[in-house]
């Protein structure tokens, strides 16, 4: 669980609850017309914006923003250091029988144990990083695509408000509801774009950037490993991609 993620959005939603409740009546904030036109009209647009099955994609890929434990680039230069340990002491066909749910890390290992070419590992390295960055964009064109809409509709929203507000001009008891539709949509729309929307959003980019240095790491791992299986000369080359309070290399 990302606690970081998760404990920023309960703090905005307190903040935001806790002026409602101190300003007066929570109720007055509740406009079911606004949750219609904000919610629906956000649902359809990116319904229409992206096929059905890349925006499921997209919230699959947003609960992931709250639940993905984070891995540090140290945990993956140590698990390389760890590999080229083994491959030293136990030489490279030992490499197959690694076990990792990491993908890239296993195909790495297996590459390596069938002694490949390092331009065939970064070659098949750079596929993966390519397709990775495909199937991330979607999630983040998608919540970026709600933060645009959500605003969008609460303008409109406002629109027809005002347009509900000014052909009743001549019955007093119009203009509230009609206002309330006005200001309350782009209320919402404000409220879901820049707390949720657009957060998560950047929080699938810079996932994802975590991610291409991760694959960086274990590529030039596995290189390294190919041309010089000794443990400290892979985590001198590795520590470059980690914080130098973070670099500590234990000899075994």
């Amino acid at each position: 669980m990302d606690i970081a993620t998760l404990l920023g959005l309960l703090v905005g939603l307190a903040m935001v609850v806790g002026a409602i409740f101190f300003g007066g009546s929570a109720s007055s904030f509740l406009n079911v017309p606004s949750i219609m036109i904000v919610g629906g009209g956000t649902l359809a647009a990116i319904s229409v914006a992206f096929p059905i099955e890349e925006v499921v994609q997209a919230i699959k890929a947003g609960f992931k923003a709250f639940a993905s434990r984070r891995v540090r680039p140290v945990d993956v230069v140590n698990v390389m250091v760890k590999i080229a340990e083994i491959s030293r002491r136990e030489g490279l066909l030992a490499l197959e029988n690694i076990q990792t749910e990491n993908a890239v890390l296993k195909k790495s290992c297996q590459l390596i144990a069938d002694n490949a070419d390092p331009g065939l590992i970064r070659d098949t390295l750079r596929i993966e990083i390519t397709a990775m960055k495909r199937r991330h964009k979607i999630g983040q064109d998608v919540f970026r695509g709600l933060g645009a809409y959500a605003p969008s509709f609460g303008m409109m929203g406002t629109l027809i408000g005002l347009v509900q507000m000014l052909t009743r001009l001549d019955d007093p008891k119009a203009l509230g509801p009609g206002m309330a539709v006005a200001i309350l949509t782009t209320f919402y729309g404000s409220i879901l774009s820049t707390l949720l929307f657009l957060p998560i959003a950047g929080k699938l980019k810079a996932r994802t950037m975590q991610e291409i240095l991760h694959l960086e790491i274990i590529f030039e791992g596995a290189k390294c490993i190919l041309e010089n299986n000794n443990p400290r000369l892979v985590y001198e080359k590795l520590s470059s991609f980690i914080a130098p309070a973070e670099r500590k290399y234990e000899r075994r």
